[in-house]
């Protein structure tokens, strides 16, 4: 940093030089409004911002980091997975409806909008995966970690007969995405709700 700042999830530098300055943000680094519209959403996110000049490196249990670059879109990813952002990013609180249900992590997921850079994480290295028109997409809820760009999604069973008599996939619910975008999940499940059916 170069005497720019950046709002990271509170606790996870693991170590910097330079002369850095840390301080805790309420509300997710959305101010008063933001700490309201957290505690009532029950998305929970706690910020710092970090400034200075130097070097500051950041991690969480061992996982693993990927860069988003965003030129003005907006990033849906769980509050779990976000580990830093440019301080220029606005994050805010997006209803999910059925899916955040489905993941065990409430039914509002965090937003990050504008240009710069987002930090999110994921236990073991991320995939990337397209989503276009002809093609949408399924994904394991407890897999998910963020999407961007003009997508719908849909929470949708996958429990039938052949569940019931134990002939099925394992896979009671998905997160189907619809449009043009991206979808990054982990190569590892959270425990969810349908992990559970």
């Amino acid at each position: 940093m170069t005497g720019d700042a950046v709002k990271a999830k509170n606790g996870s530098m693991v170590a910097y030089d330079g002369r850095m300055a840390f301080k805790k943000m309420s509300g997710g680094g959305e101010g008063m409004r933001g700490m309201v519209t957290r505690r009532l959403t029950g998305e929970q996110m706690t910020v710092m911002e970090v400034k200075g000049h130097g070097t500051c490196w950041f991690a969480d249990r061992a996982s693993e980091i990927n860069l988003v670059s965003l030129r003005g879109e907006k990033l849906y990813v769980e509050s779990s997975n976000l580990l830093c952002t440019d301080a220029g990013l606005r994050t805010g609180t997006s209803f999910t409806g059925l899916r955040g249900g489905a993941t065990g992590g409430g039914l509002f997921t965090t937003t990050v909008e504008g240009t710069g850079q987002a930090a999110i994480m994921s236990d073991g290295p991320a995939v990337v995966l397209r989503v276009s028109s002809p093609y949408p997409l399924q994904v394991d809820p407890g897999a998910y970690i963020a999407h961007q760009g003009d997508l719908r999604q849909h929470f949708q069973s996958g429990v039938n007969f052949r569940t019931f008599i134990g002939e099925g996939s394992g896979e009671a619910f998905q997160i189907r995405f619809e449009g043009e975008g991206l979808v990054y999940v982990q190569p590892s499940e959270r425990n969810t709700v349908g992990g559970d059916v």
